[in-house]
């Protein structure tokens, strides 16, 4: 959310607002303090002018490319994950 809220060149407050958000809270989820139900999520999604899914897609790239880059040299015997994980 925040890479996706800082290309976009806006504030938290402006993304917070147009989410209906606070801002403390909007803060603590993009430094994944908090958990956000969907509602929340969708909420911000709108505000950057996503969709949900367009938002979780965007969270999985990142998830996959941070997970690679750590792998990055060791050996593993299983398969990747590819999936994402949301606690509801």
């Amino acid at each position: 959310m925040r890479r996706e809220r800082l290309a976009q060149e806006r504030t938290l407050k402006d993304v917070a607002d147009a989410a209906r958000i606070s801002m403390p809270y909007l803060s603590e989820l993009e430094r994944g303090r908090k958990e956000a139900s969907s509602e929340v999520l969708a909420a911000a999604a709108g505000a950057l002018g996503l969709g949900l899914g367009d938002l979780l897609s965007l969270a999985q790239n990142e998830l996959t490319r941070h997970t690679r880059s750590r792998t990055r040299g060791r050996t593993t015997t299983s398969a990747p994950y590819n999936g994402l994980c949301l606690a509801a």
